[in-house]
């Protein structure tokens, strides 16, 4: 968990630029770093009606597969708040899906983005719902 993935805080910094977030004022960014090298980066994209709103990890991450990209390294996630953006359950869940339960995860804030954390998928969603 301790190895580097430089520039994938900035790609989520300016993938974050992007965001549509007129109603929470919550800007979101992600960059998706994929087993070839190349990153898929994703914004939050919010709707009047709340329930289709999609995140940004949910972004990068389906804008990566429709490129037929579905073996990944690691995940960058920041906003322009304080706070940090841990993905949602959602995102966790969906994230499950494609990426191993080891892969690193980087959630930073983006008046921050010098002091990321980082954890693993697992960690964000522990009881993921499988099939297979």
């Amino acid at each position: 968990m301790t190895e580097s993935f430089p520039g994938l805080i900035e790609a989520a910094i300016a993938a974050m630029r992007n965001s549509h977030s007129p109603y929470s004022n919550f800007r979101v960014g992600a960059a998706l770093l994929d087993c070839n090298g190349s990153v898929h980066t994703g914004c939050n994209v919010e709707n009047a009606s709340y329930g289709l709103t999609i995140c940004a990890e949910r972004t990068a991450l389906l804008k990566a597969i429709s490129m037929g990209r579905n073996s990944f390294r690691a995940i960058a996630v920041v906003c322009d708040q304080d706070t940090i953006p841990y993905p949602c359950g959602a995102c966790g869940q969906v994230l499950s899906e494609f990426c191993d339960a080891e892969m690193p995860v980087h959630v930073a804030s983006g008046k921050h983005p010098d002091r990321p954390e980082r954890l693993l998928l697992r960690e964000l969603l522990p009881k993921s719902f499988r099939l297979r």
